[in-house]
């Protein structure tokens, strides 16, 4: 994947606080599409609509008394603002999914998040109890992380990267991402082999335990 030299450079990989441990390694990284980001968190088309419902109840009103010129140069500056509210929200957006990193190790998903506030959270697959794919038109999609533990994020700190309207349990969410089914298998696959592979703990020796 390529990689752009503006992003943090304090990072000694991409999207990562360190260098992965011996034997992690790096099966996937992408960022949210900014549109279906923008489209889907921040409800651009909704904001849109309303904009212009109200520019058509202004001119219906106006249209029979004063004429349908004067109403509609009444009218017009819902649609004005309208426009430059949407591309406000256009901005956030962009913003928002080019300080996104997700990353997708063989023992973890981590995401570097937060255009002002920058945090990176780090999800080993023994901490993961399920995975969620809302997959849309066009191959974006966003994959929910439901966590097992009494670890509680933020969903004020963690949005829009997370489960829509989901607050009782913040669920991460790697959100509105490109070829998202293709990615749903590699995190499926990844943590399936995390989970299953037994975890080998270091035993004390006898002479370590006689020393004692």
């Amino acid at each position: 994947m390529h990689h752009d030299h503006d992003d943090f450079a304090v990072e000694p990989v991409k999207g990562l606080p360190e260098r992965p441990p011996e034997g992690e390694h790096i099966l996937w990284q992408g960022r949210p599409n900014w549109w279906a980001l923008t489209r889907e968190s921040l409800s651009l088309y909704w904001v849109a609509g309303y904009f212009v419902a109200l520019a058509v109840w202004r001119f219906v009103t106006m249209a029979d008394q004063v004429g349908a010129v004067i109403a509609f140069r009444a009218s017009f500056p819902f649609i004005i603002l309208g426009a430059i509210v949407c591309a406000l929200l256009m901005i956030v957006g962009w913003v928002q999914a080019r300080a996104a990193v997700y990353t997708i190790t063989n023992r973890r998903v981590a995401m570097r998040i937060g255009a002002a506030l920058t945090v990176t959270l780090n999800l080993p697959f023994t901490q993961i109890r399920n995975a969620g794919l809302d997959l849309r038109r066009g191959g974006t999609g966003t994959i929910a992380l439901d966590l097992m533990g009494e670890t509680r994020l933020s969903y004020l700190v963690c949005w829009p990267h997370v489960r829509p309207w989901v607050m009782r349990r913040t669920q991460p969410a790697l959100r509105c991402i490109p070829e998202a089914e293709r990615v749903a298998h590699i995190l499926a696959e990844a943590a399936e082999a995390r989970v299953s592979t037994p975890q080998l703990q270091r035993q004390p020796t006898a002479a370590s335990v006689a020393a004692e």
